[in-house]
């Protein structure tokens, strides 16, 4: 739920794959799921719009065709990738040096240099490019080549996760910069570094890759790699009954359906993703900060945590876990039906002859959007509309695509997504700034509070932990006074794999999974088990 560009993730990232038509296709790998051990299958429920890093794709890393400057590994910490080490920071923090590994190769035959890496940034931040999420890069006052083998970004302030951000996929300037970069060739058949190498993209369908012979991390055991594309939680978990896919994520409930299959395994990855009711202020309804208030307390987050996800999350109160260091104690809000009544009587919605309160002649209804196909937020969009209805407010669920849902979203509510381990910034900024409201997927309930643009600001320019600690305290405090959605859970990501593979492990995950997220994280260093 987070950018325009996330669209490619979250229509999908963050996060929805369009096409529902899927179970009648053929195997997505040419045959069964689980067949030779030097391939697999495995099954998603979204897919990118572009695979352009110019335009978002794998902008948080692991984009599987790309590398970054740096990579996490699997406690989510910085380690090189196409530089040779971390970067050298200046003492005002303000420059942050690169050198970049030797030898390294795009899948073409062509050499990797800085100039690709000037090229990208220059790119992404030139105005005529589509991405949205430019402004996570808006500390960048210039990228710089020095020589062939080092870059230096320096920055108009000490933006204390500018590391985090050298993530972002390199792309080659001999080919991407040589086309439209919003609509080039470049964007469906993407040349890189990685892994691996796209070898076909069905839309709606898969994507296909093989091992790059040569990657500069050596060749991957697993030669063939597929993605399919399956919207329909309940379909994805039939394929991978059938032996169709080698491996999906899966809803908790049709995970469940796995734990007695002594040839698969199930992983649970712990999140930051996070399932939110957007409250936009333009509709008369959930722009009455009564009403947002009352919903905030008569939701039962509890009960969704242990009904809904059987368990397999916690309960949401912001955008920041509660087991995170960033979350803000006392902010945590209990189910509390009595006070949302009182709150709504005091503001004036006074309960009507069917049971839906009134003010000024307006009925306390209004639609809520989820994405078709999708189990976890239809249950939520459900259970957050029973609990309203108990505090006399009507909510009208409605299921659709996101090309249905996106026009919408300025006045009608969305059962949303989001959510970003790798700092407070990433995620808080683009969900709630006011500058950015009704700008695609950010700020999507045109959230606008002078007190939450400035902590926003005061977290993201300053270098001082404690100072930003306290900028994003501010913020979850200020959510709790005024909110502008309704956080219900951070979900944990529940993956059913066949057990056949050394190396299967997961990481903390943000909203946006099933890409380059998911035990398929590191396929790239996945060996067969030996018999």
């Amino acid at each position: 739920m987070t950018a325009r560009t996330v669209r490619g993730v979250a229509r999908a990232t963050l996060a929805a794959a369009l096409i529902t038509g899927v179970a009648a296709c053929s195997s997505p790998g040419g045959g069964a799921g689980g067949g030779s051990a030097d391939s697999a299958v495995v099954g998603i429920a979204t897919e990118p719009e572009s695979l352009s890093p110019l335009l978002g794709y794998g902008k948080d890393g692991n984009s599987k065709i790309f590398d970054g400057l740096l990579a996490h590994d699997a406690d989510l910490k910085l380690k090189p990738a196409l530089a040779e080490a971390l970067p050298e920071v200046g003492a005002d923090g303000l420059t942050y040096t690169y050198k970049l590994r030797q030898g390294v190769k795009f899948s073409d035959g062509q050499p990797f240099s800085a100039a690709d890496v000037v090229f990208t940034y220059r790119t992404i931040l030139d105005a005529k490019t589509n991405n949205a999420s430019k402004t996570e890069l808006d500390a960048v006052a210039g990228v710089e080549a020095r020589g062939a083998d080092t870059v230096v970004f320096t920055l108009k302030y000490p933006y204390a996760p500018f590391a985090e951000r050298t993530v972002l996929p390199i792309a080659p300037e001999h080919v991407a910069g040589r086309q439209d970069v919003n609509s080039g060739e470049f964007t469906t058949r993407p040349v890189g570094t990685g892994p691996y190498l796209l070898t076909g993209w069905s839309k709606g369908e898969k994507l296909s890759f093989k091992a790059n012979p040569g990657y500069w991390g050596g060749e991957p055991a697993v030669k063939k790699f597929t993605m399919a594309v399956i919207k329909d939680d309940d379909v994805r978990a039939t394929r991978l009954r059938s032996g169709e896919l080698d491996a999906a994520v899966l809803p908790p409930n049709l995970a469940e359906g796995f734990a007695a299959d002594t040839a698969r395994t199930t992983l649970a990855a712990k999140t930051f993703d996070y399932r939110t009711v957007t409250l936009p202020t333009h509709h008369p309804v959930t722009g009455d900060l009564a009403v947002r208030q009352a919903l905030d307390v008569a939701v039962d987050r509890t009960t969704m945590v242990d009904k809904l996800l059987e368990g397999a999350g916690k309960p949401a109160f912001g955008p920041v876990p509660t087991t995170s260091p960033w979350f803000t104690a006392g902010t945590e809000r209990a189910h509390d039906l009595a006070k949302a009544q009182r709150i709504l009587d005091e503001a004036g919605w006074k309960p009507g002859a069917d049971g839906v309160r009134v003010k000024d002649g307006v009925r306390a209804s209004f639609p809520l959007w989820y994405t078709s196909g999708d189990k976890i937020r239809q249950d939520h969009a459900l259970a957050f509309a029973s609990d309203a209805k108990k505090a006399g407010v009507e909510v009208k669920t409605e299921a659709g695509t996101w090309e249905v849902i996106e026009p919408r979203m300025k006045t009608d509510a969305v059962l949303a997504g989001g959510g970003s381990p790798a700092d407070p910034d990433f995620d808080q900024y683009l969900l709630l700034t006011s500058s950015l409201a009704g700008d695609g997927f950010n700020n999507m309930a045109w959230y606008d509070n002078p007190a939450v643009d400035r902590a926003l600001t005061d977290g993201r320019r300053s270098g001082d932990p404690a100072a930003r600690k306290a900028a994003y305290d501010t913020v979850q405090r200020e959510l709790v006074k005024n909110p502008g959605y309704v956080f219900l859970t951070h979900i944990d990501h529940l993956y059913v794999v066949n057990d056949k593979w050394d190396g299967l492990t997961t990481q903390i995950e943000p909203h946006d999974h099933g890409l380059g997220t998911g035990p398929w994280w590191n396929v790239e260093t996945w060996k067969p088990k030996q018999k």
